[in-house]
């Protein structure tokens, strides 16, 4: 070997460990700086809030600022893509949701692959659903629409807001383990509520935060909620599961990042949010939502996004669910 070989692969060796001790150095100091998470929703959605909760805490916990960046638009794939192509350097992290396990399925030409492409740091909390129905329907029950279904086809009325949204395909899901017929009404651009109320659609898989009241009052009738087990929310109200055993719909939220972040950084994020989920405070925050705090690793958020991206895709092929 040349002096000036041996001399450039020593030079090469010592870059490599430099550039890793500065990595270390990095995520051990991890954050100097404020750090940002993109939310693809706008302001005010329940999404954005959870958000804003958690970014909260995280300011405390961390020492720095964490500040909440809204991308709306794309169904949420704007939002994505910039912190897929953001650096994985932890300052940079996305407000996931189930969404973005939809999307996968729904728009199949996104110019990103989420489970590849980012990293799982934790999951924040769950929401229900809740099934409901126009108070003029007989039906009182899951297994009495059921039945008035099935002796009616087509003649029920599903109200969503939109195609592949999730209160549409977990009416999908409801419809498919059912094996009932109801003629979807897709509201992209308008709010569901008048005509449920009107009786012009009957059935709705509303969020709860947005039909407590009505429920309450009794210009709606709940039959359902559609996690796998009753809603703190609504107590009273059995889950869908109860009638139709192994069904589950529920939307979720998280933080990921960048593919490639440090793993002392990863498992920094997610302790934190971790204590913070624990804070009563916080918790109860969560439920003025309908939502339930869910703690847990990294690996169990990933878990969490890969079951239901399949899960989903599944029900969006069997019912041939287009975009608009």
């Amino acid at each position: 070997m040349t002096l000036a070989r041996r001399r450039f692969l020593q030079f090469a060796a010592g870059a490599a460990a430099l550039s890793m001790m500065s990595r270390v150095s990095s995520a051990a100091d991890y954050p100097t700086r404020p750090v940002h998470i993109i939310v693809g929703l706008p302001a005010g959605t329940a999404t954005d809030t959870i958000a804003r909760l958690l970014s909260e805490r995280l300011s405390k916990r961390l020492g720095q600022p964490v500040i909440i960046d809204n991308r709306a638009g794309a169904s949420t794939s704007i939002a994505t893509e910039a912190v897929v192509r953001a650096s994985p350097d932890g300052y940079t992290l996305l407000l996931a949701n189930v969404v973005n396990a939809t999307n996968a399925t729904f728009h199949p030409n996104l110019n990103f692959d989420f489970i590849r492409d980012i990293a799982p740091v934790s999951s924040i909390a769950r929401a229900a659903f809740v099934m409901e129905v126009t108070p003029s329907l007989p039906a009182k029950t899951v297994p009495e629409f059921i039945a008035y279904a099935k002796a009616n086809p087509r003649r029920l009325m599903m109200a969503s807001g939109g195609n592949g949204t999730m209160n549409h395909v977990a009416g999908e899901l409801f419809k498919t383990m059912a094996v009932i017929d109801l003629v979807h009404v897709p509201y992209s651009r308008g709010n569901p509520m008048p005509d449920l109320l009107s009786g012009q659609v009957q059935v709705y898989f509303g969020p709860i935060p947005g039909s407590i009241g009505f429920i309450r009052d009794g210009t709606l009738r709940a039959l359902a909620v559609t996690t796998a087990t009753r809603s703190d929310a609504l107590p009273d109200i059995p889950a869908v599961s109860e009638f139709l055993p192994g069904y589950e719909a529920s939307a979720w939220y998280g933080i990921g990042a960048p593919k490639g972040t440090p793993a002392e950084i990863v498992s920094r994020l997610n302790k934190e949010i971790n204590a913070s989920l624990a804070d009563p405070t916080f918790k109860a925050r969560l439920a003025d939502l309908a939502s339930t705090a869910l703690p847990g690793s990294p690996d169990d958020f990933g878990k969490l996004i890969a079951s239901d991206t399949e899960k989903w895709a599944n029900v969006i092929r069997t019912a041939g669910i287009k975009p608009e």
